[in-house]
């Protein structure tokens, strides 16, 4: 065979099999860029050519156009974090405030929240928001009150963020970490705390008295009418005095009970006849 058939003949072979290995390299990369993969607690955002699209794409395996289409996961868990607010309250003092929040994107909201507001969600929605209703809040207390009634002022912050904020995001909780005040409040505050206990105590103490003062009031009017009563009953039955001691007689002769020899009221009692009942 002629050298220059032969060679365009390998030429032709080579072709071909360069023709298949592009052919199979552009269905590799079609079947690869074509498919994607969202992790768990994720949904996909489908980016088409600029153009999103209004249905997001599950956790797992889904298909895609290649190299048009770009899928953005977006997490759906709860996540968690830190805010940081300057308030004041009503008597105009200056308090830092620290906020754990915890929130999560409803899927309902994937797609608007991708499409509408760029960037962290808590930074563009929450963060603001937090801070507007923790100042509002804030602003409506003493500085005492806050430092007292945290869980008060959490309360009604959650409420009011989870309004300003609405459908859009899922506002779970909001635990405050520090409420910082300055050295001369936090020292005046924790004086009148100390002289408030003191005060509740001494009431306390006082209340407890007036109580043990009664008691001792009506234990001596009992006393006394008890007395009054045993006198009264001994004038009515002038035997009733030998009848307590007859009664309280240990059985040991002689028995003599009286005032002495100047007294003239010596009771003897009568040994034989005791002896006979």
């Amino acid at each position: 065979m002629d050298p220059a058939e032969e060679f365009i003949r390998n030429v032709k072979q080579n072709g071909k099999l360069i023709k298949i290995g592009m052919i199979i390299l552009v269905a590799a990369v079609i079947l690869m860029g074509g498919t994607f993969i969202i992790p768990p607690g994720h949904r996909g955002v489908l980016v088409t050519m600029g153009k999103v699209s209004p249905v997001f794409a599950p956790e797992g395996l889904g298909f895609k156009l290649p190299l048009l289409t770009t899928v953005v996961p977006v997490s759906v868990r709860q996540q968690t974090t830190i805010s940081k607010t300057q308030c004041y309250s009503s008597d105009l003092q200056q308090i830092d405030i620290e906020l754990r929040v915890l929130y999560r994107i409803p899927e309902s909201m994937i797609v608007k929240m991708f499409r509408d507001y760029s960037g962290d969600p808590f930074d563009s929605l929450i963060a603001p928001r937090v801070s507007e209703a923790l100042k509002e809040v804030t602003a409506l207390q003493s500085a005492e009150q806050i430092v007292k009634k945290r869980e008060d002022v959490k309360s009604k912050t959650l409420e009011s963020a989870r309004t300003k904020v609405g459908d859009l995001l899922v506002i779970e909780d909001v635990v405050i970490q520090n409420v910082a005040l300055s050295k001369e409040l936090e020292t005046a505050i924790e004086a009148k705390m100390v002289q408030e206990q003191e005060a509740a105590k001494a009431k306390f103490t006082q209340a407890k008295a007036e109580i043990e003062a009664q008691t001792a009031v009506i234990r001596a009017k009992g006393e006394a009418e008890a007395i009054r009563v045993r006198g009264r009953a001994v004038q009515d039955n002038p035997g009733l005095v030998q009848l307590q001691i007859v009664e309280k007689w240990n059985g040991i002769s002689p028995l003599v009970i009286g005032g002495g020899s100047g007294s003239g009221a010596n009771i003897l009692l009568p040994i034989g006849n005791l002896k006979a009942q």
